[in-house]
């Protein structure tokens, strides 16, 4: 069986998807049309623009969903079995699995992106990457401060965790993470604290967007962030999109469930191939497409 996966928010790179648009009608219309629904030539910056420019929240995470669904759009030769996106890329999957339209996708990773950019902004806060040490280890460390907002985030493959949370939070984690066996503990160049409590004022701005959005009946399972399983409601898959920017992204256990359920094949669509690595690492007897 097939499974379509989409990455996240860090994948992008300047220059992307450049190549999609000079090759293929499709990807021309599709980029264009993301540029009238923006209200601003997104292409310019993903094609010409600097990493500074791109690396923005609000221009990031358009550009990453945009690149990604076209991709999958004119590069795919069978329709998937299943499908999931880590983080923001879920929005990608939710697509590929016509949960979403291209155009009401679009507009909820920009309200996404906006809001998340304000989110960033109210509090000083970051992440951080934790190297060799069990998933669950993680959770009680993290779980044992008290005094600062610090959680497991993402749930990347064995052996690697992003935690999020305050400066402060982050800091102290990392050094009790070290002392208890954590081969490296590294911050990570990002905004702010995502898939943290630190993101509800984010959440909040973003449901009422999510509630007024159509979902459609996926033409396949969707493996989602928020708990790992599998899910065809649509009501089901908006309250877990509610409930995304807050809750950890569960990777390892979304890929595990996708090949207890039959995923032999892994293909991933955007730019990067960092899912592709998690995956290896989460199962080497796959196949990656």
């Amino acid at each position: 069986m097939k499974a379509f996966v989409f990455p996240g928010q860090g994948a992008q790179y300047v220059g992307m998807g450049k190549d999609l648009y000079e090759s293929y009608s499709l990807a021309k219309e599709m980029f264009e049309e993301a540029n009238e629904l923006l209200g601003f030539r997104i292409t310019d910056i993903m094609f010409d623009g600097t990493s500074d420019d791109l690396k923005q929240t609000k221009v990031t995470q358009p550009a990453v969903f945009i690149h990604s669904v076209i991709a999958s759009k004119v590069m795919t030769i069978a329709e998937p079995d299943m499908v999931a996106g880590h983080s923001l890329g879920e929005y990608s999957a939710l697509v590929a699995c016509g949960c979403l339209s291209f155009a009401d996708a679009l507009k909820l990773v920009s309200a996404r992106a906006t809001a998340m950019q304000k989110a960033c902004e109210k509090q000083e806060s970051t992440m951080a990457a934790v190297l060799g040490m069990d998933d669950t280890k993680v959770d009680e460390i993290c779980r044992q401060i008290t005094d600062e907002i610090v959680v497991a985030a993402n749930f990347n493959c064995p052996g690697q965790v992003v935690i999020s949370g305050s400066k402060a939070g982050i800091a102290k984690a990392c050094e009790l993470l070290k002392a208890n066996g954590a081969k490296r503990a590294i911050g990570l160049q990002v905004g702010g604290a995502f898939h943290s409590p630190l993101m509800q004022p984010a959440a909040e701005e973003l449901k009422e967007a999510i509630l007024a959005t159509e979902f459609n009946n996926p033409l396949c399972p969707i493996y989602q962030n928020v708990n790992a399983y599998p899910q065809t409601d649509p009501e089901q898959i908006r309250q877990n999109l509610l409930l995304q920017l807050t809750a950890p992204v569960r990777w390892t256990q979304t890929v595990r469930n996708m090949v207890l359920d039959g995923a032999t094949e892994f293909y991933e669509f955007g730019p990067g191939d960092v899912l592709k690595n998690l995956i290896k690492k989460i199962d080497p007897t796959v196949t990656i497409g």
